[in-house]
């Protein structure tokens, strides 16, 4: 069957930064937007693709005129196949911190000796390539290696990555809660794709008089504010908060600081950042190992 054409833009990582990248794609009302990584997680390209319509092809020429590109750095090309597909190309395998291995399933799988993460691309946010999602899983691996995390609350979990992770790392209960019922439908058969055990809700608030080793929060800095004392009661040993800028994190440290808990220090990738806390009153045991396969 044949496909109406679709209009590629694919720019060099380096030359242009995501936040540039989605205002010129979504100004031009792109259909679909991917990231091609390294297995580092180094972005190589950043890639949006055009339905076929009259004077797209110059529209996007001049949005990209205006941008001030090396010409080497961009390619604009038609492709007989739909976006979904055209996405797949771009997503590879990642090694991210000491040991976790995150695919699609349609690539291979992990080299033995790392932890392996499939999902199932499309259906939530989280899929790795972001820099806010790879700093929360290296700090998650991280924690997970200095003390026993018996239980992990992941608020907004969208794919369930963090989570997913989490109980492969070998925390013993996970709950993971997200507001929007696609994110809850992904995140569990994400989580029978691992075979791992991850109790999913559906929920825009923290849970009520529940206590967790580890909470984690991959949101943006405006919720996580919101949300700070509500958050800040389900912390029994740690938090960790992303989804922030750089210049944001000041606010949201004195929001959580500001309900009782002690900042441990603040990590950054680009221009995002992750924020680490820790209950003052409870002493962190650091007598587990992590957990493996």
């Amino acid at each position: 069957m044949s496909r109406a054409p679709l209009l590629e833009l694919s720019v060099d990582g380096a030359a242009m930064d995501e936040d540039g990248f989605g205002r010129l794609a979504g100004g031009l009302r792109a259909v679909g937007v991917a990231e091609e990584c390294d297995p580092e997680g180094r972005v190589r390209r950043r890639c949006a693709w055009f339905p076929a319509a009259p004077g797209v092809r110059e529209r996007l020429i001049a949005a990209i005129a205006l941008c001030n590109l090396p010409p080497s750095a961009v390619r604009i090309r038609w492709l007989d196949e739909s976006w979904a597909t055209a996405w797949r190309k771009q997503w590879h395998g990642q090694r991210i911190g000491r040991r976790l291995w995150v695919r699609p399933d349609f690539r291979p799988k992990a080299a033995a000796g790392m932890v392996d993460i499939v999902l199932t691309p499309g259906m939530a946010f989280g899929t790795g390539t972001h820099a806010t999602t790879r700093l929360m899983l290296t700090a998650i691996e991280r924690v997970c290696a200095e003390g026993t995390v018996r239980r992990m609350l992941d608020m907004g979990t969208g794919s369930g990555i963090l989570a997913i992770a989490a109980a492969r790392l070998g925390v013993g209960a996970v709950v993971a809660i997200d507001c929007d019922a696609d994110a809850v439908a992904a995140c569990r058969e994400n989580a029978r794709i691992n075979k791992v055990r991850i109790e999913v809700r559906l929920g825009d608030a923290p849970p009520e008089r529940e206590r967790f080793d580890l909470v984690v929060a991959n949101i943006l800095a405006a919720p996580l504010i919101a949300m700070a004392e509500a958050l800040s009661c389900c912390v029994g040993g740690r938090l960790l908060l992303s989804g922030v800028l750089a210049r944001q994190a000041a606010r949201v440290e004195a929001a959580y600081a500001a309900c009782g808990l002690q900042p441990l220090g603040v990590e950054t990738e680009e221009e995002w950042a992750l924020l680490e806390f820790v209950r003052a009153d409870v002493e962190w045991n650091r007598t587990a190992t992590v957990q493996g396969e």
